[in-house]
């Protein structure tokens, strides 16, 4: 759940833009070259900065999966995601800077024409048909935080509009660091409560939810057994959210104690609640 605030055109000129594109780099060079940026307003963001047209992160236990993740994905013809450049002098991750507008939350109007929902659906099909056939490092390691529903394809896991950036021609997902065994379902799931949205909040609300989510789906390409595998998902993943919060809170681990008495826990399980209130308007959309 990351989004973060950074340049859009000069390092130094703030503004709710996010990246992932560049030409290759000398990453060292670079670091030495350039200031070090910031990017705030995620909420695991700590660490994360831009330097010239690249973003430098931590590193983790997943990283080497997550990098032969995206190598394939760019090998394969898939563009919608940053480029992996290797690890810098400080131990860093480095990634493409891809410039553009991240919709969530003062620009989702970028996501309101029927067009522009469905391209984001044929986006997802493409990133999972891309990673159909990828077979991750014998020692591969991914940072799992909730159990999917099972372990058909490596999923991204936060496909949401917080995690969407959106160019003039090129649009792309961020933040990769939880892609893990998962299926295509739950992150559809996942992704309609964001890009629809499916939201119990006055502000989010939407008398053509759905409508939006039969576009998505449609757009991505759900047989009828899939749709209806799908209906009950939607309330589910979006639960899964408010358990795994509860959970971290509990044992008092960051940043998901402080997302907790912020109040998120409490927005998802409205939102599941508010999903599952609303079923038989899903399933209409879905199947009617």
């Amino acid at each position: 759940m990351t989004v973060w605030t950074v340049s859009t055109q000069s390092p130094r000129e703030a503004n709710r833009i996010i990246g992932g594109e560049a030409p290759h780099v000398n990453a060292r060079l670079i670091a030495m070259a350039d200031d070090e940026i910031p990017l705030h307003g995620g909420n695991a963001s700590a660490g994360v900065v831009r330097i010239g047209d690249t973003v430098r992160r931590p590193t983790g236990p997943w990283t080497p999966a997550v990098h032969a993740l995206l190598t394939h994905l760019h090998a394969v013809g898939f563009p919608g995601a940053p480029k992996p450049l290797g690890i810098d002098e400080k131990n860093r991750e480095v990634l493409s800077f891809v410039p553009g507008t991240v919709p969530w939350p003062d620009h989702f109007d970028l996501l309101d024409p029927d067009e522009r929902i469905g391209r984001v659906a044929r986006m997802i099909r493409d990133f999972h048909d891309a990673v159909a056939d990828f077979v991750p490092p014998p020692d591969a390691q991914w940072q799992t935080l909730i159990p999917a529903d099972g372990a058909d394809i490596i999923a991204h896991h936060d496909l949401a509009p917080w995690n969407l950036v959106i160019g003039d021609r090129h649009w792309a997902f961020i933040d990769w660091d939880t892609a893990a065994p998962g299926t295509r379902l739950w992150d559809v799931a996942y992704a309609l409560h964001g890009f629809v949205p499916l939201s119990a909040h006055p502000e989010w609300q939407r008398p053509d939810a759905g409508h939006r989510t039969r576009i998505f789906v449609d757009a991505y390409g759900l047989d009828e057994i899939q749709r209806r595998e799908l209906v009950p998902l939607l309330a589910a993943r979006t639960r899964s959210m408010h358990t795994f919060l509860a959970a971290q809170a509990a044992i008092g681990r960051q940043p998901w104690m402080q997302l907790w008495h912020d109040g998120h826990g409490q927005a998802w399980q409205a939102d599941a609640d508010y999903i599952e209130h609303h079923t038989p308007e899903w399933e209409q959309a879905l199947l009617g």
